[in-house]
């Protein structure tokens, strides 16, 4: 049933009674006050490091066009990604979700394309279930997959801890598996670490704990760890792409300072620094009118703030065993902004990849040509992402298997009947 015009006109009317407070270009001044006097470094209201420039806070544009035509720095590209059934609650108690990573080659690799790491989590609330962990190959040895059992007590985070596990289990394994395939640079589909999975400290106290003392976890960050030494030992670069960045690192930091931030999050606070255009005037008074034909992006930076602490040197890698200099592993980032979308995104990589400055300039050109090639995230990245993605008719299908194997049904909800199978 959809709205009446009166009642869409009600809603519409509820607008007219909220005052938003400061107007667009009082919150750009800001930004820019912040961006030319805080990062320089930005220290938060404890005294705790936050973000620092590897040069100097700059920020950059280059012609979409030009950037586009010109060669790229690295010959070969290679994609990671990982994609899940999402969280399944069965009736007999079990909680589950199953993993699937693949790596994508550009130009293409149809062996590497074919290859998969398949990873089940499971949680069970009777403590007599059993799971075999030993791995299984399959495919003629192109792939192979684990099941492996969640030991915690905390049945109100199952559904969070056994994704996050299998998605970080599956995609740290599979890109160990393959690193010898990378010659030139890989590209994560998502963060550098498993971010999802280091916020658990600042979520909830039960699960920081869970963090701290459960192997799990830990396996899952020393799988990354040595992933980021093995591309360093190889001299090969390895970075992330952050589609949807959402750290509030920044934020928080000019928070505590005692100053307003009229933003959500770092992404918001990127878009008003490295958006560019002018207001103009038209019948409906001044308007911004974006300007289009350039890429604008950032200077690189450190970040030991947020859920980057924990892999910095002032961090303890969940007691992960670092084997390089500690600064090695630092999470850098610069930050892209497409204004054909108004998105940013954030490019991630340890310290040793970007230390030497001709590297930097290297991987900092490749992605922005990726960008402005594909219009948005690389193609190699989107490539990965349609090798690991589990369809919604496919996970049904799943589901149902899993059903008839575990004797039992999943758990159904009233969004189930209301939502329907589109949104499976």
């Amino acid at each position: 049933m959809t709205l009446d015009p009166v009642h869409f006109d009600g809603i519409a009317r509820l607008a007219r009674r909220i005052d938003h407070g400061a107007d667009e270009r009082d919150h750009r001044a800001l930004a820019e006050t912040v961006w030319a006097d805080f990062l320089d470094p930005l220290i938060d209201g404890d005294g705790r490091f936050v973000l620092e420039p590897l040069d100097t806070v700059s920020k950059h544009l280059v012609d979409r066009e030009a950037i586009a035509l010109c060669d790229q720095p690295f010959a070969t590209e290679h994609g990671l990604d990982a994609g899940t059934i999402n969280p399944t609650v069965f009736k007999n108690g079990l909680v589950i979700d199953i993993a699937q990573a693949a790596m994508s080659a550009t130009p293409s690799s149809l062996d590497l394309h074919r290859s998969r790491t398949m990873i089940a989590t499971v949680h069970s609330s009777d403590q007599t279930a059993h799971v075999d962990e030993t791995w299984d190959e399959f495919d003629d040895d192109y792939s192979r997959s684990r099941a492996i059992k969640v030991q915690q007590r905390l049945p109100r985070f199952a559904e969070g801890i056994v994704h996050a596990l299998a998605l970080y289990l599956a995609e740290s394994e599979h890109a160990r598996d393959h690193a010898e395939d990378v010659s030139d640079l890989l590209i994560l589909d998502g963060p550098l670490y498993p971010r999802g999975l280091l916020r658990w400290s600042d979520q909830h106290p039960d699960l920081a704990t869970f963090l701290e003392e459960n192997a799990r976890p830990k396996q899952v960050v020393q799988n990354y760890v040595r992933l980021v030494e093995t591309f360093l030992e190889r001299d090969v670069p390895l970075v992330g792409f952050v589609k949807n960045p959402a750290t509030r690192a920044i934020t928080r930091a000019v928070q505590s300072k005692d100053i307003e931030a009229p933003w959500g999050d770092d992404g918001t606070f990127f878009t008003r620094i490295l958006e560019r255009g002018e207001y103009v005037s038209d019948v409906d008074g001044e308007r911004w009118e974006r300007d289009t034909e350039s890429l604008t992006y950032t200077g690189w930076f450190r970040s030991r703030g947020g859920v980057d602490r924990p892999l910095s040197p002032e961090g303890d890698a969940l007691g992960v065993d670092r084997k390089l200099d500690l600064e090695t592993y630092e999470v850098t980032f610069f930050v892209i902004y497409d204004p054909r979308d108004d998105l940013v995104y954030r490019v991630e990589a340890p310290y040793g990849v970007v230390r030497d400055e001709e590297r930097r300039e290297r991987l900092t050109r490749q992605l922005l040509q990726d960008v402005a090639v594909a219009g948005g995230p690389p193609q190699t990245i989107e490539k990965a992402d349609e090798l690991a993605r589990i369809s919604a008719s496919e996970k049904r299908s799943l589901r149902e298997a899993l059903e008839t194997q575990f004797e039992t049904v999943e758990r159904r909800t009233y969004d189930d009947k209301r939502w329907g199978e589109e949104f499976a």
